[in-house]
């Protein structure tokens, strides 16, 4: 076990079930992070805590739809009953379903903006209270390359993000006492692909996908922001494939 000056910390991470979310809880635990992960699929959930608490790390679990405030609410008061303070919400919890507007595939539309939005403002809404109190706490929030520019077939995904990124940069400028980060992966490995029903923008995901990197990477990216001085404050990470 590797230890490190933010042993104590406490990390919620969302989506972590799989891919990034997955990713991360096993890095920080591994960093003697104690984590909570929270996620739908609580047999995945199970088995990863077991596994992370074999090999010694600290972790919780908990059911969690990030599209539920209520949900959202009962997840960090878990954590903090069972650690007394939260230091770091991983907001991870997200959906990718790529199709051309024209396909007016709106339910998939109000399931991202549920999801990659509100599911974003859900973690901040309880856990904000939480670090201000404490006078001290991060939001790492997960954004994309899609947050920063425009891809065909990718609208509406892209317009989430775009959203991730603005509402982190209000909420760094409104605060002084917390910390706030961004990470915005490249093609990454994940189950974010599958999500796509619509044919032709299944076949365009392929292509853009032929070069991804592990999911480990971004944890590495998020394990750097937290690792940090408590007097620096790492805005955003941006983190692709090579070439």
């Amino acid at each position: 076990m590797i230890k490190n000056k933010n042993t104590q910390k406490v990390v919620l991470i969302t989506g972590a079930s799989s891919g990034i979310g997955e990713a991360t809880a096993r890095l920080l635990a591994h960093k003697n992070l104690r984590v909570v992960l929270g996620a739908r699929r609580t047999n995945k959930l199970e088995a990863i805590v077991s596994e992370i608490r074999k090999k010694g790390g600290v972790a919780e679990y908990r059911a969690l739809d990030v599209t539920s405030l209520e949900d959202m609410q009962a997840f960090v008061d878990f954590a903090k009953h069972q650690f007394g303070r939260i230091d770091v919400v991983v907001n991870n919890a997200g959906l990718m379903p790529l199709s051309k507007l024209e396909m007016l595939k709106i339910d998939e539309w109000n399931r991202m903006i549920d999801v990659n939005i509100r599911g974003v403002l859900h973690g901040i809404a309880v856990a904000l209270p939480i670090f201000k109190q404490q006078q001290s706490g991060q939001f790492v929030n997960l954004s994309s390359i899609g947050g920063n520019t425009v891809f065909p077939n990718a609208a509406v995904y892209c317009a989430t993000k775009f959203a991730v990124s603005a509402i982190s940069e209000g909420l760094r400028q409104e605060s002084t006492d917390i910390r706030v980060t961004v990470i915005s992966p490249g093609a990454t490995q994940s189950e974010l692909a599958s999500t796509t029903t619509d044919a032709e923008a299944a076949q365009w995901v392929a292509k853009f996908r032929e070069l991804i990197i592990p999911a480990d990477a971004i944890a590495r990216a998020i394990a750097f922001a937290i690792e940090q001085p408590e007097d620096v404050d790492v805005s955003e990470i941006i983190v692709q494939p090579k070439g």
